[in-house]
């Protein structure tokens, strides 16, 4: 994904390159491709690092904490949509009421885990 990631970041660059220089000249046109390359790169680590990271299922929902430790999303399952074995989407809700939600590919986890998961929101969701 980290490849997928870098070659659309050089793509997008050339493309604001190809499409700004020929109007503005070579000092805008670089200019802008390092603002576009500096906010995909930042964008690109910061979604790194708030990738979840490990999950806990316990008697009151869910939590997710991300790769730097941080609690990311806990609440209980309020909603569930599953692509085949690939892809599963919770909707999980907190105390407070606030809605967020999780993509997830089953790549990222177990897939027995996954596969938990996946029934625990899909009964959790229709109740």
């Amino acid at each position: 994904m980290y490849l997928a990631t870098a070659l659309f970041i050089v793509v997008s660059v050339a493309a604001v390159w190809a499409t700004v220089a020929p109007r503005f000249g070579v000092v805008r046109a670089a200019m802008t491709g390092t603002a576009v390359f500096a906010i995909l790169a930042l964008a690109t680590v910061r979604h790194a690092r708030n990738e979840p990271r490990a999950f806990k299922i316990g008697p009151d929902g869910v939590s997710v904490w991300s790769r730097m430790g941080t609690l990311r999303a806990q609440g209980r399952i309020v909603g569930c949509s599953q692509w085949s074995d690939c892809l599963l989407m919770l909707s999980l809700e907190d105390e407070g009421g606030k809605l967020h939600r999780l993509l997830i590919a089953a790549d990222m986890l177990d897939p027995d885990f996954f596969r938990e998961l996946a029934v625990l929101a899909r009964r959790c969701a229709h109740v």
